[in-house]
């Protein structure tokens, strides 16, 4: 594509993490909600999930804006082929937390860019292992109270005071644990027209 073409881009997510990581960047973008079930279909594994989540996100969001470049993202926590989501509410989050003591989860973060008018469409999954401190239930419970992370996959806000659950991170993406692997993003949005530097 052109490096003289710059698109509009959006996010299509509402997630407030997202955004305030696409914000980063520096450049203009607009935010919708995309329209998509995230029920995971049966046999799905959670890498799977992700990515399905994330493109089906970017093309929800691309049907109503073709001249623009759209990104979908979903984050799925993999505890030993397990799906773990948003919990929702504090019993789900305990029983996570409880679930991933000691044990380490994969953060399975995928990235999708569309721009329907060029028939751009590229996907990325950003794989985090996290090894979780051997955490009691008074320290889980404290945890909770503090920081009600019932809306972040796996109820571990890693930017917040979640960082004290860890043991240790290994990635390729520093923000990917967040939700929206940087690096990947930037590297398709260019790709897509979206001018950075």
């Amino acid at each position: 594509m052109s490096s003289s073409i710059t698109r509009k881009l959006i996010l299509g997510s509402t997630s407030p993490y997202r955004r305030e990581l696409l914000g980063r960047l520096r450049i203009p973008f607009e935010v919708a909600a995309p329209d998509v079930d995230e029920t995971p279909q049966a046999s799905e594994t959670p890498r799977q999930l992700a990515c399905r989540l994330a493109m089906a996100k970017a093309r929800a969001v691309a049907a109503q804006f073709p001249a623009c470049v759209v990104i979908g993202s979903d984050q799925v926590a993999d505890l030993d082929g397990q799906t773990l989501g948003k919990p929702g509410n504090h019993a789900r989050a305990t029983t996570q937390l409880q679930q991933m003591r000691g044990k380490t989860v994969i953060f399975q973060t995928a990235v999708a860019v569309v721009c329907l008018e060029t028939g751009f469409a590229q996907m990325d999954l950003a794989q985090v292992k996290v090894l979780f401190r051997d955490l009691s239930d008074a320290e889980i419970e404290t945890y909770l109270q503090a920081e009600t992370p019932y809306d972040c996959a796996g109820s571990a806000k890693s930017e917040g005071l979640g960082i004290a659950l860890l043991e240790s991170i290994e990635n390729d993406d520093p923000t990917a644990l967040v939700g929206l692997p940087l690096i990947r993003t930037c590297r398709m949005i260019q790709a897509a027209g979206v001018k950075l530097l």
